[in-house]
């Protein structure tokens, strides 16, 4: 499932973290390229990009035992891969890692999608906190499934996660469109409850039928799972917080809240 664009909204101001989000990871993308050659875009970079991964994705059991990684053994013999800032740090710099062009592809197609307008609704640095909470959430929740995983964590996906439980919360009724592929490649438009809640469906699924296979998987589920509720949880609290009501009327209302607000509460 590829979403690639949501109902129309009037934004406030222009998405300047959630753009940056994005230009990072793809800046990191370039430079994974250089190390790991062309093979980096299928997801089979050489020894150099392994090292990256391993000095600045997250191990688990680098985290549990409290000890880094110093080396790595290869074919070639032991190669360094002793991380230059504290094993927690890591949590951040790997949401910016992806392992392949199709990684990061679908993962900023996502964020492209449904980030600007929870920017738009959260502000600037309030957006950029949610993300970051959302993506340690994911992170450790990929971390208690597995704690002893030597395998490193990468990618944006985690945080992703988040902006789709916190849109799923405050953008319920707004109609997204994807495209399906399995079969047939279709174009399907759906509200994002529905959309957004079989995804997040599919992944307590898969993280179920594979719970203790975590390093034999290519896919982080429980990260995405973590994240998600951790949106949604955030999501909550901010309307709380704005006293808005937590179930939002109408339709096809973009902006569910302040609609409802404006019409019959006003604004604080």
């Amino acid at each position: 499932m590829f979403p690639y664009s949501d109902a129309s909204i009037q934004h406030r101001t222009f998405p300047y973290v959630n753009s940056a989000l994005i230009g990072i990871s793809v800046l990191v993308f370039f430079y994974e390229i250089f190390l790991g050659g062309i093979g980096t875009i299928t997801g089979s970079g050489d020894l150099d990009l392994d090292v990256f991964f391993f000095k600045w994705g997250f191990i688990s059991q680098e985290l549990t035992s409290g000890n880094p990684f110093d080396t790595l053994n290869t074919g070639f013999g032991q190669v360094g891969i002793k991380t230059p800032v504290p094993t927690v740090f890591t949590i951040f710099s790997s949401m910016f890692m992806h392992g392949g062009f199709m990684h990061i592809a679908g993962n900023m197609m996502f964020l492209w999608v449904f980030g600007d307008n929870l920017e738009d609704k959260f502000g600037h640095v309030k957006y950029l906190v949610f993300y970051i909470i959302s993506g340690i959430a994911a992170t450790l929740a990929q971390w208690a499934i597995n704690t002893d995983s030597q395998a490193p964590l990468i990618g944006a996906s985690g945080a992703i996660s988040g902006v789709l439980g916190a849109y799923l919360m405050i953008y319920p009724n707004n109609k997204v469109k994807a495209l399906i592929v399995l079969y047939l490649i279709t174009v399907v438009e759906m509200r994002a409850m529905w959309l957004l809640g079989a995804w997040f469906v599919w992944q307590l699924i898969q993280g179920s039928l594979l719970l203790g296979m975590a390093d034999s998987v290519g896919v982080a589920f429980f990260a995405h799972i973590g994240g998600f509720v951790a949106g949604m949880v955030l999501a909550v609290l901010y309307i709380l917080a704005k006293r808005e009501p937590l179930m939002p009327g109408g339709n096809n209302s973009v902006e569910p809240w302040d609609r409802w607000y404006q019409a019959g509460r006003g604004r604080d």
